[in-house]
């Protein structure tokens, strides 16, 4: 078939082909009745941002382009901050409101229809757990994440190395804290191979891990750890899978769910294959509440997100951010953004004045209207859109009406909830939580072991310590009885002295009075004699 001026073109039929690949490849955003605005998928991983004020339609706008990703067959993951999200597993239902809507954008083929979706819970209260391990997330991301100086992240990342060389395991928060304080308990023999470590250092570890399990850490932080392959499944009727992490108690925890989200684009990012240019995004993320990832943030946590940001859509992967203004995005990361969907800002400080400023300069301008006048105009549910071309240039601005979605606008009810999570094929991997042995129970036992051992010490030092008092005990006694037997000897030796001495005391009286008697009878007798002898003398003369 000629083609229009002579010239020798494709037939018809292949311009329509094309053409119908074309439309394939995109799905509708909105229309304002002269035109429809398509996302285009091959641009789908250049990331993009939802931004508007409360109450000007965000979440409507976040599930339009989660259904249409998700009905391209491609898995979703995103954060559902008010408990809306939910209703994307169950049909919409019929509504004048959205009748006219489908009119007034001349949608075609509008269908209501549920989503395959899986409900994740950081709490385990509403969702299957999400869990990570201290190993996962990596010396590098909690030290950026805590703020640590050169000397805190030395101590930290040595603490992951001895770790690593005596085969212990770092699961979860009390492993951390039970190798910091092996560390602060070994500090002296462990220096030597690892460096210094203070215990100021450690204590100022000690401290954010302690801010950060009261914000609930422990139910993210251990086992079984979340297969990133689970969040990206499609049916086998080529739908992705959505999958809504409930928020409604995480946004409270704004540090935990920081470090959640960066946890989970990092590791994304690390462990998924280059995929180059494709048809369309290997999965798409949108995380609500954006600024909450930024605010307060060090300059080093901003430049590893913004890194993530920038080299994760080789990966195949697109980050939305979701916040009020795009002022609450550093521009480091903002200028990676390429696919914008800006509702309604409110003008009534010279603050927000300058977020719209800074809202309209964002956009590739449209001559046919002031970007900046009716981004304060804005309808509830009507926006500025402008998405990357096929060339991945961003196209003009164009303010439309966002279209319907075709799944339930608001939450599901408990039961409807509860129905869908039984249906989960997870339930059984991820709703019971896993405590092996890791570092904690490993040191505790080593503890236990040398408590036992100082115990066991203890005890033979206080059998030797008895021994001894009890041999000092004996030989006193043993002194005593030598003493008390040496006063007997003592005793007897003076009764026996004192008995001598009696006995000759005696002796010598009873001489004496012998002596004595022996003496008188002597001089008795004596003079008899003499008497007789005398008188016999004298006789003898007379």
């Amino acid at each position: 078939m000629p083609a229009l001026g002579g010239h020798r073109g494709p037939p018809l039929r292949n311009l329509i082909y094309l053409w119908v690949i074309n439309m394939a490849n995109t799905f509708l955003i909105g229309g304002n009745g002269n035109q429809q605005v398509h996302l285009n998928l091959r641009m789908g991983n250049r990331h993009g941002l939802i931004a508007g004020a409360t109450g000007t339609g965000k979440t409507v706008t976040l599930q339009i382009l989660a259904e249409g990703f998700a009905k391209a067959g491609v898995p979703v993951f995103m954060a559902d901050i008010k408990g809306d999200l939910s209703g994307l597993a169950t049909a919409g239902k019929p509504h004048p409101k959205i009748d006219e809507r489908i009119q007034t954008i001349k949608i075609e083929n509008y269908q209501q229809r549920l989503f395959p979706c899986v409900f994740w819970d950081l709490y385990a209260k509403k969702g299957h757990a999400v869990r990570a391990t201290l190993s996962d997330m990596g010396p590098l991301l909690l030290s950026n994440f805590f703020q640590l100086n050169d000397t805190q992240t030395g101590v930290l990342y040595a603490a992951f190395k001895i770790a690593d060389d005596q085969g212990l395991l770092m699961l979860d928060l009390k492993d951390l804290q039970a190798m910091l304080n092996f560390m602060k308990d070994n500090s002296k023999e462990l220096e030597g191979e690892y460096g210094g470590m203070s215990d100021a250092s450690i204590a100022a570890i000690q401290r954010r891990l302690m801010m950060l399990e009261q914000e609930g850490a422990d139910n993210f932080l251990g086992e079984p750890a979340l297969d990133l392959q689970h969040l990206m499944q499609v049916t086998l009727e080529g739908t992705g899978v959505i999958n809504i992490l409930d928020a409604t108690t995480l946004v409270n925890q704004p540090k935990l769910y920081s470090i959640f989200l960066l946890w989970l684009i990092s590791e994304l990012f690390e462990n998924l294959p280059e995929q180059g240019d494709a048809d369309q995004p290997k999965m798409v993320f949108f995380f609500d509440e954006a600024h909450l990832l930024f605010n307060d943030a060090p300059k080093l946590l901003i430049e590893k997100i913004e890194q993530v940001v920038r080299l994760i859509r080789s990966k195949g992967v697109g980050i939305y951010f979701i916040s009020q203004s795009p002022a609450d995005i550093p521009d480091s990361v903002l200028g990676q953004l390429g696919n914008r969907v800006q509702h309604a800002l409110r003008a009534f400080t010279p603050k927000d004045q300058q977020a719209v400023k800074i809202a309209a300069q964002t956009f590739r301008p449209n001559p046919n209207f002031s970007t900046e006048s009716v981004i304060t105009q804005l309808g509830i549910g009507e926006a500025l859109v402008s998405v990357l071309d096929e060339k991945g240039t961003p196209t003009p601005v164009e303010r439309v009406l966002i279209a319907p979605p075709s799944s339930r606008i608001g939450p599901l009810s408990d039961e409807e909830r509860t129905q869908v999570m039984s249906r989960s094929p997870y339930k059984s991997i991820y709703d019971k939580a896993v405590d092996r042995e890791s570092a904690y129970e490993i040191l505790k036992g080593r503890i236990a072991t040398e408590q036992q051992v100082l115990e066991k010490q203890k005890i033979q030092e206080q059998i030797r310590q008895q021994q001894e008092r009890d041999f000092k005990e004996a030989q006193k006694q043993q002194e005593q009885l030598r003493k008390q037997q040496e006063q007997i000897q003592k005793q007897q030796e003076r009764e026996q002295r004192q008995t001598e001495r009696s006995t000759s005391k005696r002796e010598s009286a009873v001489e004496a009075f012998a002596k004595s008697a022996a003496r008188a009878v002597g001089s008795s007798v004596g003079r008899q004699i003499a008497r007789g002898i005398l008188g016999s003398l004298l006789g003898g003369r007379r």
